[in-house]
């Protein structure tokens, strides 16, 4: 940490940016006119309510997808009058269902002022009573089918999220592909994913395996697609946050962070605000936790009254510096093996192969 930033040829060529800055200022007004989607907007004290109303604030069109229609439907139009925005709009959608999904998109290119769509936030998710964690009755021969709810929303809703996000980026007229050199200011149209992670994405949480293994997932998701999404021009962040103060946290977690602290929404809204307003940040995660006065004491930050005020943290900054070397390595000696075994050793494989498909 406060190293000079030198990525490898690795991260060079995965396009990642250098770490954020956080002492430079971004600028909310150049989400003005950007047409978003947001899943899982609904709940005016969640995420996706702060995101919608701060990025309504500056004149982005934005589409709310949710599978609560009345309280969406609400949300939205209160959010209307308090911005005087009336480009915010609803649709009823369950990211667990694919064609409920679809219509979303289709939906909302629909309304879209320019025809396309300029990011997606992919940030419905659930919590709550997990079925593996439940008393198990001993007395009955096996037991009942548990609900993966979780898994499905979290997770599954979540990959068909940027599976359509990855096909209507691509078609956003005027834009390009993604490019760490991108300047906003004279960059009009974007291709951005944005997920909404969890620090459950990074570590375990107590009594929530569904949970902690579906946002693991998202993370998962998230340092593939910063490897690859740029291909298709898109660029990939994720945000994770940890309690924060919404509806969404249980009764059992309340308790659990008794005597504790939780981070707030606003500092939320703030790193995924960054993320999205900033087009040359690429491929990076912020993780949002209780905010608190530090300073740094070699590479660790402890807390100190005169220290810094931070809330929002950057997580994996180093990952490709440390993993990719590796993987290159590893490429390396596979491009070796082929290389000797030539092309007959191709033909020997590939007539193997298909042979394997014909006989078993």
């Amino acid at each position: 940490m406060g190293d000079t930033y030198t990525p490898t040829s690795g991260v060079k060529g995965i396009k990642q940016s250098p770490p954020v800055d956080f002492t430079k200022p971004y600028d909310v007004a150049w989400l003005k006119d950007k047409h978003i989607i947001i899943t899982g907007g609904a709940s005016p004290e969640g995420f996706g309510a702060g995101f919608v109303r701060k990025w309504a604030a500056a004149g982005a069109s934005i589409v709310v997808g949710d599978i609560n229609t009345k309280v969406g439907d609400q949300t939205v139009r209160d959010i209307r009058k308090e911005t005087g925005n009336e480009k915010v709009h609803f649709v009823q959608c369950d990211v667990r269902d694919w064609l409920s999904q679809v219509n979303l998109f289709r939906e909302a290119v629909k309304v879209s002022p320019h025809g396309g769509i300029d990011c997606v936030v992919a940030n419905a998710g659930v919590a709550g009573i997990e079925p593996l964690q439940m008393p198990a009755n001993l007395d009955v021969p096996e037991p009942k089918k548990p609900n993966f709810k979780v898994i499905e929303v979290n997770l599954i809703g979540v990959l068909y999220t940027v599976h359509l996000a990855l096909f209507w980026l691509q078609k956003n007229p005027g834009s390009k592909s993604c490019s760490i050199n991108t300047d906003p200011s004279t960059n009009k149209r974007d291709r951005h994913i944005l997920l909404v992670g969890s620090l459950a994405s990074i570590g375990p949480i107590i009594s929530q395996p569904l949970y902690g293994t579906s946002k693991h997932g998202v993370l998962g998701l998230f340092r593939t697609l910063r490897a690859s999404s740029f291909i298709d021009g898109c660029r990939t962040n994720i945000i994770c946050p940890y309690f924060i103060e919404t509806p969404m946290v249980p009764t059992a977690g309340r308790l659990i962070l008794a005597g504790g602290a939780s981070g707030r929404v606003e500092d939320v809204v703030d790193a995924a605000t960054r993320l999205t307003a900033d087009s040359s940040i690429l491929g990076r995660g912020l993780c949002i936790g209780p905010k608190a006065r530090v300073k740094q004491e070699g590479d660790d930050f402890v807390l100190s009254e005169n220290g810094e005020e931070k809330a929002i943290w950057e997580i994996y900054a180093d990952d490709f510096v440390d993993t990719e070397i590796f993987t290159q390595r590893f490429i390396r000696i596979l491009n070796g093996i082929a290389s000797v075994k030539g092309w007959y050793g191709f033909g020997r494989d590939a007539f193997a192969a298909i042979k394997y498909g014909i006989f078993g």
